[in-house]
């Protein structure tokens, strides 16, 4: 069970079977919207702003992400654009660098609709080679430099580019690559530092030599069509790519940018997030580009040196999902943890268990939370600033009836789901509609996984979320967990059928049930495997070796439960309920555990003093 029951004075003995309760949990009411909009009253403008551009979106316009970054750099083209470390680039002469790709790109046979893969770090050759890629209304796919072997070949076959940039230090996990992988149709070309290696062109030489004007093809370029691929983990086990239109990403930027966060001109927003992610790539860059302000890029999140980088750039605002906050808050208190000119934050995934916390000790008066996900048809947005709530939405949306113990969304006797009551938690289901189309996959096939039908009429179309939100009232949610086979942990969607893979002919292992488990002090949930062996003695140190070169570091389960038999189904399911309910304590599993406190020394038994020590937070998995 989840968190505070809406209904109080009913005894928890007596809920029905599978109901979902959650903590923390705060309604929204018509005063505190009203007290919210007084106190934002000077932002109106904005706001107004926002709302008309969302409303007055169409897909057939022509317009486009490209285009908006050229229009910028001609009416205000001394304005600074990008940050990054000790340079900084204005929008005329960032533009002009995305124009040397696109022509360098459009010479070597890159057109509408074809796609360029993008596998580098953050850094801003990221951003010019995938505007110079969507200026020609070709599509960006941005590969997770992470992914290794197996995984990073099935998201290149996904989007099939025409030509792959690589930087320097993804050149190992091209290598990691099997050989039979079809690259032979893909043109490979190299950025540096460093020379360019056999097989490769220099991509930064052809840039170059190339044109820095305009290219007329994005003129052409229309809101409906493809711009990005972003890749989320499936109930396949394997990446799914996820459609970014421009239709998508215009309506972030005036939603959740200029309705909901509402950046100035002279605003700087610093984003450690990585820009294979939509909370990077679509809420910061848009809420950037929506108000024609400043972008500080870094490399990746540090904890210990993320303030110090807010100073240095003199950044007004950031973007954050839930785990970078925490990380934050659990740092030692410093006497400069309110030098800083951050006056708004955007992000999803910031906990109520922490939201007061971390609003109060870093002094940051405006949060905008949201909630989306990359293939979803529609956002929640808090653009009034309230505190624990994900914010609102004006399209059609449902949370409905959820099953905890079966993980479905349960029928009536006439085939329809049943809505929760207010200040009920439920699955969100989003409709799909002419103004929230859903874009899907480039799979067909992982598209009809995602919709539900015939949920309340016959004939209508709805996205599963999968995600289990409350109703707050005032058409506000907030965000409680996600179910079914996918977990969230270090900011990444993990699938666990990828993670029983990696167990796949690993010497003495028979059976491998993967699932996520709860850890005090953490957001999301940490990976645990349920193991039966065949007899063979448990190597704590070769398991853990393999799984490291297996799979990325976020996925490799931290907690491992040896049993002599697996619980399955009478359809010879397995039964993950109470394996989740046990999760790592020694008094409720009864069987062998061990946790992953050090790389170097492997999964080490878990006992009840351990146990003790994770929870009072003096020893942390690692």
């Amino acid at each position: 069970m989840l968190g505070a029951d809406p209904h109080p004075d009913r005894d928890p003995a007596n809920l029905p079977k599978g109901t979902v309760k959650m903590s923390d949990s705060t309604p929204v009411t018509f005063g505190a919207l009203a007290r919210q909009s007084l106190r934002i009253l000077p932002e109106w403008p904005q706001l107004l702003r926002g709302a008309w551009n969302l409303a007055t979106l169409s897909r057939d316009q022509h317009r486009s992400v490209g285009a908006r970054l050229a229009s910028l750099a001609r009416s205000q083209p001394q304005r600074p654009f990008l940050r990054f470390e000790d340079r900084a680039w204005t929008y005329a002469e960032f533009n002009a660098w995305t124009n040397r790709c696109a022509a360098a790109l459009r010479t070597r046979g890159i057109g509408s609709t074809q796609t360029v893969g993008i596998l580098m770090d953050n850094r801003p050759e990221v951003l010019a080679a995938l505007f110079g890629t969507i200026k020609l209304g070709a599509v960006a796919a941005m590969f997770n430099p992470q992914q290794r072997g197996e995984v990073l070949a099935h998201s290149i076959t996904l989007s099939a580019p025409k030509i792959l940039i690589v930087g320097t230090e993804c050149l190992e996990a091209m290598q990691s690559l099997p050989e039979s992988v079809a690259l032979a149709a893909c043109r490979l070309m190299h950025v540096g530092p460093g020379p360019c290696p056999d097989g490769y062109e220099d991509f930064e030489t052809a840039v170059a030599m190339a044109a820095d004007t305009d290219p007329a093809q994005t003129a052409d370029v229309t809101l409906g069509q493809a711009c990005f691929h972003i890749y989320t983990s499936g109930t396949t086990g394997l990446p799914k790519a996820s459609v970014m239109t421009h239709y998508r990403w215009f309506r972030s930027m005036a939603g959740l940018g200029q309705l909901s966060l509402r950046l100035r001109r002279d605003d700087v927003l610093y984003c450690a997030l990585p820009l294979y992610h939509n909370n990077a790539l679509t809420v910061s860059l848009g809420a950037v580009l929506g108000a024609g302000a400043c972008l500080a890029l870094d490399r990746k999140f540090s904890a210990s040196r993320f303030w110090e980088q807010i100073r240095h750039h003199q950044a007004t605002a950031f973007c954050y999902i839930g785990e970078l906050c925490r990380y934050l808050l659990n740092r030692p208190p410093d006497p400069r943890d309110r030098e800083h000119r951050v006056r708004a934050i955007i992000g999803n995934g910031l906990r109520p268990d922490i939201w007061d916390a971390f609003k109060t000790r870093f002094g940051i008066d405006y949060i905008s939370e949201f909630y989306t996900a990359s293939e979803c048809n529609l956002a929640f947005s808090n653009g009034f600033g309230l505190d624990r709530t994900a914010g609102f939405c004006p399209l059609a949306y449902a949370i409905v009836q959820f099953d905890a113990e079966t993980e479905t969304a349960p029928r009536d006797a006439e085939g329809r789901m049943t809505r929760v009551t207010r200040g009920g938690t439920g699955l969100l289901i989003t409709e799909i509609s002419e103004r929230a189309p859903f874009d899907g996959y480039t799979q067909a096939s992982a598209n009809d996984a995602k919709l539900l039908r015939d949920v309340f009429k016959p004939g209508d179309r709805w996205f599963n979320t999968g995600d289990l939100v409350r109703d707050q009232g005032w058409r506000h949610i907030q965000f409680v967990d996600r179910v079914g086979d996918t977990y969230r942990w270090k900011g990444e969607n993990v699938a666990t059928t990828q993670v029983e893979a990696a167990f796949v002919g690993i010497p003495g292992i028979e059976e491998a049930i993967v699932y996520g488990v709860e850890v005090p002090g953490s957001d999301g949930r940490a990976g645990m495997a349920a193991l039966r062996l065949d007899g063979d003695e448990f190597d704590g140190l070769a398991l853990a070796d393999t799984l490291f070169a297996r799979l990325p570091k976020y996925a490799v389960p931290l907690f491992i439960r040896l049993r002599v038999e697996q619980d399955v189904t009478s359809t010879f399911k397995y039964r993950k309920v109470d394996l989740k309910r046990q999760g790592f304590d020694p008094a409720e599993v009864g069987e062998p555990l061990y946790a992953l406190f050090d790389r170097e020394r492997g999964y080490e038994p878990l006992d009840g003093a351990a146990h003790t020590g994770i929870l009072q937070g003096q020893r942390r998995p690692a």
